[in-house]
């Protein structure tokens, strides 16, 4: 097998034309994309995906929380399919990078299968999931969470987003409700290509990402409230200042995840601030506190150090709070069969690479409780990304893509 897949190589300028095309639908201001889950924009990205998929030959399947699936038959039709695929939607200020490069890499291993006439044992998959970045409809990877089991359909369904839209009732509008029960399909293995979203990569002069783990994640919503009031003419002590209660939270937060060094993180990056007028002292805030860590008792040990610190400083100040975990996923190992079809894959291509943990959440984080499961990374320019400047360059996309193609063909196995 190895000797059959030493020279097997993905067209490099066709995954990077498709990259560009697709980038073409929902642009952004600053050069990247605004192609949102269940959007306009969603609706017709898809299409272009399935257009370019069923050139390939590709027999489509939707489920019933969008998710796509394009298949390319094996020689055994009995024999589970490997899965290989990412995400479409970006963030509101997104790359054209995140996500998009895993689905069509996916894409670009079945046209170079094509164009070389080689026939695997088992079929290939190539895989879109709906909502991975959870910005519109929260939380994230709220699709693949549905398909691994971890929410229900009709939870997932109510999900709302600022505007007070559905996302049940916004996935059948854009036309990508399909028939198929959700998680009813059984995956032999499932790849994920994606950008580190990280500057470890770059930084150490590795071609790839042979990712081990993926860091969990804490999400814990914070409600304090104080008393709306004039900034002039509130007298100090009489005020019941409700960011200036976040913001004595926020240092915390800061110090809890360094006293977890060097793995731990933890931010708000989601912060409404009420009325948010220059001269009224805010009454209200709500703010999305997100720990991670590879580590599921530090984890939980962020969460409750949150909550014990938060209600103190609250109290102290006069101020109501309340907490809410709104998202979270313990940390992930991933397959040692399908990492070791990675670390191969690099090897054989000689592409220098290393072990390394995801600090971002990842569809590929859910599957992994559903089937054997692994993740091959490539470098992004300064690790920037959730950034319309988000940047890679062609020759760390098709190293990428080659890992990837190796690894899934590897497991899919060579017959012709």
């Amino acid at each position: 097998m190895s000797e059959e897949l030493k020279n097997l190589k993905i067209d490099g300028q066709r995954l990077w034309d498709s990259l560009m095309e697709m980038a073409k639908i929902g642009p952004g201001v600053a050069g990247g994309n605004n192609r949102q889950t269940l959007t306009d924009e969603d609706a017709e990205g898809r299409a272009l995906f399935q257009s370019w998929c069923e050139a390939a030959g590709c027999t489509m399947g939707v489920d019933t929380m969008g998710n796509m699936f394009f298949r390319r038959e094996g020689a055994d039709p009995s024999a589970l399919p490997v899965y290989v695929g990412s995400h479409l939607d970006t963030q509101p200020t997104g790359g054209k990078y995140d996500g998009v490069l895993g689905v069509l890499a996916g894409l670009e291993i079945v046209r170079s299968l094509n164009d070389l006439g080689i026939q695997t044992k088992h079929p290939i998959v190539v895989t879109n999931w709906t909502n991975e970045e959870g910005t519109r409809f929260a939380p994230a990877m709220l699709a693949s969470g549905v398909f691994a089991g971890k929410h229900t359909q009709d939870w997932a369904y109510d999900r709302q987003d600022a505007k007070g839209l559905k996302f049940g009732d916004e996935l059948k509008r854009i036309g990508w409700l399909g028939d198929e029960e959700v998680g009813a399909r059984k995956m032999h293995a499932f790849f994920e290509l994606h950008i580190e979203q990280g500057p470890i990569l770059e930084a150490e002069g590795k071609d790839i990402g042979v990712v081990t783990h993926g860091q969990g994640l804490s999400w814990t919503q914070v409600t304090v409230i104080g008393k709306d009031s004039h900034t002039g003419s509130t007298p100090m002590p009489m005020r019941k200042n409700a960011g200036l209660g976040m913001a004595r939270i926020l240092e915390k937060v800061d110090e809890i995840a360094w006293s977890h060094k060097p793995h731990a993180v933890g931010a708000a990056g989601h912060i409404d601030v009420y009325p948010n007028s220059r001269n009224v002292i805010p009454g209200k805030v709500v703010f999305t506190v997100d720990f991670r860590s590879p580590d599921l008792a530090v984890i939980q040990d962020m969460e409750q150090r949150l909550r014990v610190e938060g209600q103190k400083i609250a109290d102290d100040m006069g101020l109501e709070i309340s907490f809410e975990k709104v998202g979270g996923f313990d940390p992930v190992t991933f397959d040692e069969g399908c990492v070791t079809a990675v670390r191969s894959a690099a090897e054989r291509l000689g592409y220098s690479h290393q072990n390394i943990i995801s600090g971002a959440g990842h569809d590929a984080c859910w599957i992994n409780a559903v089937a054997p499961t692994a993740m091959v990374m490539c470098p992004c320019v300064d690790g920037l990304s959730h950034n319309e400047a988000e940047e890679i360059s062609q020759e760390w996309s098709s190293r990428g893509a080659e890992v990837l193609f190796h690894a899934v063909v590897e497991t899919a196995q060579i017959v012709s």
